[in-house]
């Protein structure tokens, strides 16, 4: 009886859940060739990669292919920064992630968190 006791004090001392994220943006993007390589010229070779040139290509350089759809987060040189962490948070197929690494590919990237911080993604190709 007193081992329950203690459990159920412990169980009553936890933290509340955090709320459940909620979906703040998404955006489409054609992961063009051009994605695939950085400012220097060197094969990226991880999703995340991939995902945070796209975005320094559209917002940076100006260099954003036709199909690329705008976001508010990825303008800011800090949130391209959290893209490996985000990815890492969030989620995507491992089928779905060796494709962009290899192939030229449309993504929608859904960008989750609390009210408008951002701390996932969800990455899905098409």
């Amino acid at each position: 009886m007193r081992v329950l006791a203690i459990f159920l004090a412990a169980l009553l001392a936890l933290p509340a859940p955090l709320a459940a994220q909620n979906l703040l943006e998404s955006y489409t993007a054609l992961l063009s060739t051009n994605d695939h390589y950085n400012s220097k010229g060197v094969r990226l070779n991880a999703v995340w990669q991939i995902l945070r040139q796209d975005r320094a290509n559209y917002h940076r350089f100006g260099t954003g292919d036709a199909q690329d759809g705008w976001d508010s987060f990825f303008g800011s040189m800090q949130n391209r920064a959290k893209a490996e962490q985000w990815l890492m948070n969030g989620y995507i197929d491992p089928n779905t992630a060796r494709y962009i690494v290899n192939n030229v590919v449309t993504v929608e990237v859904e960008i989750w968190g609390y009210g408008t911080t951002g701390t996932s993604l969800r990455v899905t190709a098409y």
